[in-house]
């Protein structure tokens, strides 16, 4: 390793402590919103993951795979989950046309009222645990970048070719 990129590589104290406040603010608020996500609608943050990607999607249903790749999942833990999610009827899965091994996951009209009813209250905490705490300069400046980290990590998991299971 060269001089310039041990340089390059090495935080300041401001840096980790900048870090570290926010992991510390992304773990507290992971947290919050996830009790007060179960309190207001009964169901879970992971619940509540699957739920709102399926209800954007086209025709309220992807492939497991998709799902995954959306959430930053495993094709075990979306098994799992989808799995859980069935038993209770939010979810519901179906074979796919042309592709005998592959199978669809649908939102169905329970997981449709769960994340709706979910959806309120989880707009209303994040706009008192968070949102209300930034100016609209703040909003903005997080969301950039928030978008040029987001093109970084994109770029190097496509580079290691691990973007998806």
């Amino acid at each position: 390793m060269t001089e310039a990129t041990t340089t390059a590589a090495a935080m300041t104290q401001p840096e980790w402590d900048t870090w570290r406040s926010f992991m510390a603010m992304r773990r507290a608020l992971d947290v919050t919103l996830e009790r007060e996500l179960k309190q207001a609608s009964e169901i879970s943050a992971p619940d509540f993951d699957v739920l709102i990607s399926l209800f954007g999607a086209p025709g309220k249903q992807l492939r497991p795979g998709e799902i995954g790749q959306r959430l930053g999942w495993e094709k075990s833990r979306v098994s799992h989950q989808v799995s859980r999610m069935m038993a209770r009827a939010l979810v519901e899965k179906q074979d796919c046309d042309g592709d005998a091994r592959g199978t669809w996951v649908g939102i169905t009209p329970a997981g449709s009222r769960a994340v709706l009813g979910a959806m309120r209250s989880h707009s209303t905490s994040l706009r008192q645990n968070f949102f209300d705490l930034l100016t609209d300069d703040e909003v903005a400046m997080l969301r950039a970048i928030s978008d040029r980290v987001l093109e970084r990590t994109n770029r190097s998991c496509e580079a290691a070719g691990d973007c998806t299971e």
